[in-house]
């Protein structure tokens, strides 16, 4: 649990590997704490569809088949956040994936005099990750859903480059592991039991940041 102080935001980390259900479960989030939903891959579309200086900016790189650096994937993040001063909070989609994302999130966040307070993390076996993926390969349309091969490869990269994001919250005693087994009703009940009991500690307003691996 984050240093008992007060905060202007109530800052979450929603973390899982793929398949662990942080889509499903962020509808449910959204709607009940009147959150602002922010995707990296929705603003990824955005900007690249409205031709803005950093959906340009990303389009050089990605046309080139390199990484688009964090700082640009930053740079949208702080756009949208600015567009909205007076949200209650934000869930941040699919960001941070690495260490250095993380960093580079704490030190946008740390600059609006607020900060990341907990992490919650979607606990789920590897074996009922793989049954997930591949049921939801049978209506998703997305190929990496439906091969057994490349779920594997995204269960590795998680494990490898994502899953160590972990460890940087945790360093901070702010890490929560929260069972993610059973209905998407049961799962629910978890999450808002966590995330009231944060309210309850803080009296605060709440932003949700959901790491996705896709």
């Amino acid at each position: 649990m984050a240093e008992s102080k007060t905060l202007e935001m109530l800052n979450l980390v929603l973390f899982g590997p793929p398949g662990a259900g942080k889509g499903t479960q962020s509808e449910f989030l959204v709607t009940r704490y009147s959150l602002v939903h922010l995707s990296t891959g929705d603003l990824f579309r955005f900007n690249i569809k409205n031709e803005t200086e950093l959906g340009l900016l990303a389009r050089s790189y990605m046309d080139k088949g390199a990484l688009v650096p964090d700082s640009v994937t930053i740079s949208m993040l702080e756009d949208a956040v600015n567009k909205n001063p007076d949200a209650k909070g934000f869930i941040f989609d699919g960001f941070p994936r690495t260490n250095a994302q993380a960093e580079a999130l704490d030190s946008f966040l740390n600059g609006r005099n607020v900060s990341i307070t907990s992490m919650i993390a979607l606990e789920v076996e590897e074996k009922e990750l793989k049954t997930r993926l591949l049921e939801r390969g049978k209506t998703s349309g997305r190929p990496d859903d439906a091969d057994p091969e490349v779920i594997q490869n995204r269960i590795n990269t998680y494990n490898k480059e994502t899953s160590p994001v972990k460890n940087h919250y945790d360093t901070q005693g702010k890490y929560c592991g929260v069972n993610g087994l059973g209905s998407i009703e049961e799962i629910t009940d978890r999450l808002i039991a966590v995330i009231d009991s944060l309210y309850t500690v803080f009296n605060t307003v709440l932003t949700i940041v959901l790491l996705r691996s896709s």
